[in-house]
């Protein structure tokens, strides 16, 4: 975007790199990050960490306050617009109008509407306000809480792992491991930065999973959540150990599921599971980030629904061969070649010995 200088373009690509600190950690709230610079200086950094604890922006104040600097006339770099409501914690606009900031710009407006006009607020105060440096990066840094706030439903990414002629498991079902350990820890890598993790009732029954992140050090477990229409998960299942079991049916609660299972009843008009309405109850929940590990029968539901808008798939330098479950089954019952779900590729990348490819649902509102 033209008006900002090379400077301002570094000040906030730092903003960034240190709101990916909170990758991990900041669910339900954005990950954002906050530098604060002075006569060409940086005077202060911070950086969101968990939802209840300071914003980037309050956490760089006290940063600049620590380090015995001033922040008055000085330019506030934050990867999203300084909130102007009361929630867990103050408006981050009181403070920085308090700080006498002379500049504050922003890589995005905040999706937010309890949240936003925080950038009419301070140009009222007579700070100068630029939006709009970085966009591009910070959303998809946020891809997950933009989509709850715009669209009321968590951002959908659908992992898989395929052998070079798209088998995802053997005739009997066995599909551990199809990639080589380096891909799987990169799959638990995008599974710590989820709210929740998604799987049906023929994985637990074909795996028992645990549903949690192993393979890579994180501060928080996601969500373990399982689409089971008749209520049939083992008692004994695995993700249901713990807390943070969420169980959803298209009827009534199995008697004998411990009494820390949680239970949402969603039933649609077919007696199935009804999976718009439930990403519209996970975003109620706060669900930025849904991770979804399933069989061929749930990724093609929801894909066939509409709610995937992203494909993490892995692909091993191996052939499985007939008749092995092929991805192919994702899409299952479609009448037409031109009814196939179109997708844009995001990313190729070489993870050990296999590929990662990220793919995008193309949608025809998009």
């Amino acid at each position: 975007m033209s008006g900002f200088s090379d400077a301002d373009r570094a000040h906030m690509a730092r903003a960034l790199a240190l709101a990916g600190q909170g990758l991990c950690t900041t669910t339900p709230n954005p990950r954002v990050g906050c530098v604060i610079v002075r006569d060409g200086a940086v005077i202060g950094e911070g950086w969101h960490e968990r939802a209840g604890a300071p914003h980037a922006e309050i956490n760089a104040l006290a940063d600049a306050s620590a380090r015995g600097n001033d922040p008055r006339r000085a330019t506030m770099y934050v990867t999203l617009e300084p909130c102007n409501h009361t929630g867990r914690t103050p408006p981050c606009t009181t403070d920085v109008i308090a700080a006498g900031v002379g500049r504050v710009v922003a890589a995005m407006a905040d999706p937010n509407p309890e949240a936003a006009h925080g950038a009419a607020r301070l140009r009222t105060a007579g700070i100068t306000v630029d939006i709009g440096l970085l966009e591009d990066e910070a959303r998809e840094l946020n891809i997950g809480f933009v989509s709850r706030m715009t669209r009321g439903r968590p951002w959908v990414r659908m992992k898989t792992a395929a052998s070079l002629d798209g088998r995802t498991a053997l005739a009997s079902g066995a599909s551990q491991w199809i990639t080589g350990e380096t891909a799987r820890a990169d799959g638990h890598r995008w599974r710590a930065r989820a709210c929740a993790i998604l799987t049906g009732i023929g994985t637990v029954r074909q795996d028992d999973p645990q549903l949690t992140v192993r393979a890579v050090a994180t501060p928080r477990q996601p969500r373990r959540i399982v689409v089971d229409r008749h209520a049939e998960t083992p008692p004994a299942a695995r993700l249901l150990a713990g807390e943070g079991a969420l169980i959803v049916t298209a009827g009534g609660r199995h008697p004998d599921w411990p009494a820390g299972v949680e239970v949402l009843t969603l039933p649609d008009a077919d007696g199935r599971v009804d999976l718009q309405a439930l990403m519209r109850a996970l975003g109620a929940r706060g669900v930025n980030e849904l991770h979804v590990e399933a069989g061929a029968r749930l990724n093609g539901a929801l894909l066939a629904a509409g709610v995937v808008d992203e494909l993490l798939l892995y692909v091993a330098p191996c052939l499985l061969g007939d008749p092995a479950w092929g991805i192919a089954e994702f899409a299952t019952g479609l009448p037409r070649l031109a009814d196939r779900i179109a997708f844009t590729l995001r990313d190729v990348a070489r993870i050990g010995d296999d590929l990662r490819v990220i793919a995008r649902v193309v949608r025809k509102d998009d």
